[in-house]
C-alpha cells in the first residue's frame, strides 16, 4: 500500500477533467484546475482561495451543527445557513406561544438573539498530509482487517495530534484508504440564534417541491457566533462577545445572468462516484427499494399527527424533515441509476480494468472474488434494512434498542460501580433527549405497521421466530392488521420507558430481569439478538471483504490512469466546486430558465395549504411591488432562487455560492430530481445546484422581517 501516495499526490493535481464536476480539496487545487477557473471567470488568487497562513475564503466557511454548512457574512460573527440546517434549533426555541416555525423571527438587537445549547460551528484552521504515517501502521493489516484495524488507528493518531491543544483532530480517508488527510478545526459552541422567516417561507412547496426545479424556497435561517472576550471559544456565556473573524464574505446584489461564473465551498457529506457495478445492484435492487418504503410508513405516521396540533408539528418537525428529505432522494436516486445504465457503464469499466490488469498477479481475479462477497451477502442484505430503517426507525423500539449496552453492564458480576455509574448516566441523557421528542400516537402506529412488514416481508428463517411465535399465541394470525395494532397498544400502554417516574426508578436500582421484561425492552432485544447472533457476522464480513477488495479496486485505477484527474469522494471535508449560473433541457421540448421569482411564488400560493401558504405580509409587499434595492432589474421582480452547475452533495446545504470575485450571491440548497443519481454518477448535462438567491434572503429580513439592524452589518456590493 506504501506505493499508492506519491500516485495520489500526483493525481489530485495533475490534469483537468470536466470542469462542473468535482468537489475539489481546497488545498490541493492544481495549476491547470486554477486555470481554468480563471478561464471560466474567476478573478480571486489561488492564496485568496486557500492559506493556512494568511486569511483566505476558507476562513469564512464553517461546519454548522452535524451536518451542514454555513458562512460568515460580517466583522460580527454572523453567519448565514439554511433553513433545513437550523430547524432543530428553530424548533428547539419555538412553542405553541413563540411558535418561531411558523411565525418567523427577527432578533432586533443582539439582547434579543437567542441562545442554542448544543449547537456549535467549526472553523478549519489546517490541514496535514498524515498518509505515510497511516500506512507505516497498516504495513502489517492484513486487507480483510482494514476495516477492525483501522478506525483504531486513526482515533490513536488524532487523540495524540489534539493533546494538548484547544482545537479537534479528524483524520479522513480519501480514494478508499489509499490517502489520509488530518484536518484541524476550532469548535465554537455559544451560537445564538438571530432570524428565520416563516416556515411558508423556509420551507414554501415542502415535499411536494424537495429536489425539484422550478423551486420556489427561501431556504435559510441566520444565527451568530459568540466567543470570550479574549477572543477564545468558549461555553455559552452571558459575557460573551460577538466572534471576530478573520474573513467574512461581501454580499453582492447585482444579480446573476445565464452563463455567470459560480463557485460553492462547504462540506459536501458522502459520495460513491468509485462504487462498483455490484454495489449498484445492491443499491438499485434491495437496499434503497426497501428503505424508502419502510420510511414512507413512518412519514405518514407522523404527518398524520402534525396535522392535528401545532405542538405536535413543532415536537416531531426535525425529525419528519430529515426522514422526508432521503425519503425522496433514494425513491430518485434509484430510477435515475436505471434511466441512465450506470450499471452496465460501471460493468464497461470494469472490463476495461481487466484489460488492463491482464498479467498483473496483484489483482487477479479481482471481480471474481467481488462477485463472491456480494452473493454471500445479498439474501440477508433486505433484513439488515428491515432492522436498520424498520424496527430502529420506531423512536420508541430504536431506544430500547441502545439499552442493550446497560444489559450488559447490569449481566456481568465483574461491573465496578464507577463502570455502572457512568453508563446510568448515559442512558439518562439518552433518555431525557428520547422523551422530549417521543410521540404516542405516531410511533404507535409505526411500531404496528414496521413489526408487521417484517413478519410478512423477510424470509421466515430470518426472523426472531421466539418473538412472533409469542405474539401468535397472544395476538392471533400476524397476517392481520389488527393483531400488531393490538399488540402495540399493549406494548405502549405497558412499557416502562414511556412512565418518567417508573423509568426514574428503574434507573435508581437497574436490575437486569426488570429491563429484559419490560414489553418494549423485550421486543427490541428479540431484534437486535436476532441479527447480532445470526447476522451481524456475516455483514462485517461483508464489510471488511468488500472494503479490501474496493481498496485494492481504486488502487489499480489509479495506476492505470496515472496523469489524470481523480477528486476524491466527499466526506465532509472542506471542498470547492465551480461552474455557471446555467438553464437546462429536461427532457424534450421542456426547457427550465436559469431563475425562479415571486411571480411563481404567486402561481404556486394556495391559501392555508400544508405546503404552498403564503404569509399575508408578503403578499402585501408582492402587490405593492414594494422591492426596494433587491429588484432584479431584467424581470422588474425579486428572484428568488437560480441554478448553477456544480457539483454538491448533502452536507453543502447552507453552502456560500459566490461569485468570480468572491461575493456571496446565493446560498445551497439542493439538487434536482432529473440528477438525484449524482452521488454514484455525476451527470455533466442535468446535474444542477438549486441555490436561494441572497437578493431574496435581504428582501425577505429588511421588508418583511425589519430586520434593518442585520442589513446595516453586512458589507453590500
Amino acid at each position: 500500500m506504501k506505493k499508492i501516495i506519491t500516485l495520489v499526490a500526483l493525481v489530485l493535481v495533475s490534469a483537468i477533467s470536466k470542469a462542473d464536476e468535482g468537489m475539489w480539496l481546497v488545498h490541493l487545487i492544481g495549476e491547470k484546475t486554477y486555470a481554468d477557473m480563471v478561464k471560466r471567470g474567476l478573478k480571486l488568487s489561488k492564496e485568496q482561495l486557500y492559506s493556512m497562513n494568511k486569511s483566505s475564503l476558507k476562513d469564512a466557511i464553517v461546519v454548522f451543527g452535524g451536518g451542514c454548512t454555513g458562512e460568515i457574512v460580517s466583522k460580527e460573527g454572523l453567519v448565514f445557513t439554511n433553513h433545513h440546517c437550523g430547524y432543530d434549533a428553530i424548533a428547539s426555541a419555538s412553542s405553541v406561544e413563540h411558535n418561531y416555525l411558523k411565525d418567523g423571527f427577527w432578533a432586533k438587537s443582539k439582547a434579543e438573539e437567542i441562545p442554542c445549547p448544543g449547537l456549535s460551528v467549526q472553523f478549519l484552521v489546517k490541514i496535514d498530509d498524515v498518509t505515510a504515517q497511516v500506512m507505516e501502521k497498516l504495513k502489517d493489516v492484513k486487507p480483510e482487517e482494514l476495516t477492525s484495524k483501522l478506525p483504531g488507528i486513526i482515533n490513536d493518531m488524532q487523540t495524540k495530534a489534539s493533546e494538548g491543544t484547544a482545537y479537534e483532530v479528524r483524520i479522513s480517508s480519501f480514494f478508499k484508504g489509499n490517502q489520509f488527510l488530518q484536518f484541524t478545526y476550532e469548535r465554537f459552541k455559544d451560537v445564538r440564534f438571530v432570524g428565520t422567516p416563516p416556515e411558508s417561507i423556509g420551507k414554501f412547496g415542502g415535499d411536494t417541491d424537495n429536489w425539484e426545479w422550478p423551486r420556489h424556497t427561501g431556504d435559510f435561517s441566520v444565527f451568530r457566533v459568540y466567543m470570550a472576550a479574549d477572543g477564545k471559544a468558549a461555553e455559552y456565556s452571558k459575557d460573551n462577545v460577538p466572534y471576530k473573524p478573520k474573513q467574512f464574505l461581501p454580499v453582492s446584489i447585482k444579480g446573476v445572468k445565464d452563463g455567470d461564473y459560480a463557485m460553492i465551498y462547504g462540506y459536501p457529506g458522502s459520495t460513491n462516484r468509485y462504487e462498483t457495478s455490484f454495489g449498484i445492484k445492491l443499491k438499485i435492487d434491495i437496499e434503497n427499494p426497501n428503505l424508502v418504503n419502510l420510511r414512507d410508513v413512518r412519514l405518514k405516521a407522523m404527518y398524520a399527527e402534525m396535522v392535528k396540533d401545532p405542538a405536535v408539528k413543532i415536537q416531531l418537525a426535525s425529525s419528519y424533515a430529515g426522514i422526508a428529505n432521503y425519503w425522496k432522494f433514494f425513491d430518485g436516486e434509484s430510477k435515475q441509476l436505471l434511466r441512465h445504465n450506470v450499471q452496465a457503464r460501471k460493468e464497461k469499466e470494469e472490463q476495461a480494468f481487466m484489460a488492463w490488469a491482464k498479467g498483473k498477479p496483484e489483482y487477479d481475479n479481482l471481480f471474481e472474488k467481488m462477485n463472491t462477497v456480494y452473493n454471500a451477502w445479498r439474501p440477508y442484505a433486505k433484513g439488515r434494512v428491515y432492522l436498520m430503517e424498520g424496527v430502529y426507525g420506531s423512536p420508541l423500539l430504536g431506544f430500547a434498542a441502545q439499552l442493550k449496552g446497560l444489559e450488559k453492564v447490569l449481566a456481568d458480576a465483574s461491573t465496578k460501580p464507577e463502570d455502572l455509574a457512568k453508563t446510568i448516566k448515559s442512558v439518562q441523557g439518552a433518555y431525557a433527549r428520547f422523551i422530549k421528542s417521543e410521540n404516542v400516537a405516531s410511533d404507535r402506529n409505526i411500531v404496528a405497521a414496521v413489526l408487521k412488514m417484517f413478519y410478512t416481508d423477510i424470509e421466515p428463517a430470518q426472523r426472531p421466530n421466539e418473538f412472533f411465535d409469542a405474539m401468535l399465541i397472544k395476538y392471533g394470525d400476524l397476517n392481520k392488521t389488527e393483531s400488531w395494532n393490538k399488540l402495540a397498544d399493549d406494548l405502549f400502554a405497558s412499557t416502562m420507558l414511556l412512565n418518567k417516574e417508573k423509568m426514574e426508578a428503574f434507573l435508581a436500582k437497574p436490575d437486569v430481569e426488570a429491563l429484559r421484561k419490560d414489553p418494549a425492552v423485550n421486543a427490541a432485544f428479540a431484534f437486535s439478538n436476532n441479527f447480532n447472533n445470526n447476522y451481524a457476522k456475516l455483514y462485517s464480513d461483508f464489510a471488511a471483504k468488500s472494503f479490501a477488495l474496493n481498496n485494492l479496486y481504486l488502487k489499480g485505477v489509479l495506476e492505470m490512469k496515472k496523469g489524470q484527474t481523480f477528486y476524491p469522494d466527499a466526506n465532509f471535508t472542506m471542498r470547492v466546486s465551480y461552474g455557471n449560473v446555467k438553464s437546462y433541457n429536461p427532457r424534450d421540448a421542456v426547457h427550465y430558465k436559469e431563475i425562479c421569482t415571486l411571480n411563481g411564488v404567486m402561481e404556486k400560493y394556495k391559501p392555508g395549504d400544508y405546503e404552498f401558504d403564503v404569509p399575508q405580509g408578503l403578499i402585501d409587499l408582492i402587490n405593492k411591488k414594494d422591492y426596494g434595492q433587491y429588484v432584479d432589474k431584467a424581470t422588474n421582480d425579486v428572484v428568488v432562487t437560480f441554478i448553477t452547475t456544480n457539483d454538491i452533495t448533502g452536507g453543502n446545504s447552507g453552502s456560500p455560492v459566490l461569485n468570480a470575485k468572491g461575493e456571496l450571491i446565493g446560498l445551497a440548497f439542493d439538487g434536482n430530481y432529473e440528477a438525484l443519481s449524482h452521488k454514484i454518477a455525476f451527470d455533466a448535462d442535468l446535474n444542477r445546484t438549486i441555490c436561494l438567491d441572497v437578493r431574496y434572503l435581504l428582501f425577505v429580513m429588511d421588508k418583511l422581517g425589519g430586520a434593518k439592524n442585520l442589513i446595516a452589518e453586512l458589507d453590500l456590493r
